[in-house]
């Protein structure tokens, strides 16, 4: 038994975190003997400024980086070897010296309904209520039906289901990828395809952030690492990244691999909060121009909306 860890993966303490960093624990086990014995990969569990604040709509508190910034400084300290992310949660900058090189094979990136009434935003009677943290969700949902109202809707899965479950809300909106990693599925009432609610960039993606010269960790991250997730991802992150995006703007994008992994299909859309503007546009081209496509998609959703449209979603 190993009394001083070998890695050590920083991660947030909320059950699906969790899961993520022992997926990221097993397959390092897996693939390194080394990393395989009790002890030898360490999980520490550091609190994030949208861990502590949950009465607040993450737009109202700054937006993403409230659930990294806490572990990348810990990264930089020196104080852990790997940051493990949902990437959905990631800014498209990161600090000085940080890099993320290495993506767990992705999960299901749509995103899961949950309503008694059924399976689709359809489904649900006039001025339903539905309840989502997302302003993503928030502005496809209205774009669809202009007459449901949504509600700040935070927590973990569980905490969200009771809520459901005790009538606060009509329907809610989860990740099917969070929940299919907590063995969760089976709750699901449907997934919603991308032509219904388009996901956000990276969901379901789970992320591996380090040290840019930390070759040690680099070489155990390699071998577990997904080419295919990584070219979908800086697809969707290119586009992210010319659109100034953050969790005050409602953005969302899906990157889909075609002609045998040497196309990629992007889909963007961009809206206003409350769903009354949405412009999408979608690009194909060679996978291996993933991060020119994500920018030429960005730059046609620009100006779709014009300067008067995204002054009023980024502030700016």
């Amino acid at each position: 038994m190993n009394t001083t860890p070998l890695l050590r993966l920083g991660t947030r303490g909320s059950p699906l975190a969790l899961a993520q960093a022992e997926e990221t624990r097993r397959r390092l086990a897996a693939a390194h003997p080394e990393l395989s014995g009790e002890g030898a990969v360490a999980i520490v569990v550091i609190k994030t400024t949208g861990d502590r604040i949950q009465d607040r709509a993450l737009s109202e508190i700054g937006g993403k980086g409230l659930f990294t910034k806490e572990i990348e400084e810990a990264l930089i300290a020196g104080e852990i070897d790997a940051a493990v992310h949902s990437m959905k949660d990631v800014p498209t900058w990161l600090p000085d010296g940080l890099t993320i090189d290495h993506l767990l094979p992705r999960e299901d990136p749509r995103d899961a309904f949950f309503s008694p009434h059924g399976p689709r935003l359809a489904d649900l009677p006039q001025g339903a209520v539905v309840g989502t943290a997302s302003l993503r969700r928030q502005a496809q949902v209205m774009a669809r039906r202009p007459d449901l109202k949504v509600v700040n809707f935070r927590g973990n899965v569980a905490t969200r289901l009771r809520k459901l479950a005790e009538g606060e809300v009509d329907a809610t909106l989860l990740a099917v990828a969070g929940l299919k990693r907590l063995g969760e599925a089976d709750k699901i009432t449907a997934a919603l395809e991308p032509e219904e609610m388009l996901p956000a960039v990276g969901q379901g993606a789970v992320g591996l952030e380090i040290r840019a010269g930390d070759v040690k960790t680099r070489g155990w991250l390699d071998a577990i690492a997904c080419g295919e997730t990584m070219t979908r991802v800086g697809a969707e992150r290119a586009l992210l990244a010319e659109l100034d995006g953050s969790c005050k703007t409602p953005i969302a994008g899906l990157a889909e691999l075609k002609d045998g992994g040497a196309g990629l299909r992007l889909r963007g859309l961009v809206a206003l909060p409350d769903g009354s503007v949405a412009h999408a546009a979608e690009k194909s081209g060679a996978a291996a121009e993933g991060a020119a496509l994500g920018k030429a998609l960005g730059e046609e959703l620009k100006a779709l909306g014009g300067a008067a449209f995204f002054a009023a979603i980024t502030g700016h």
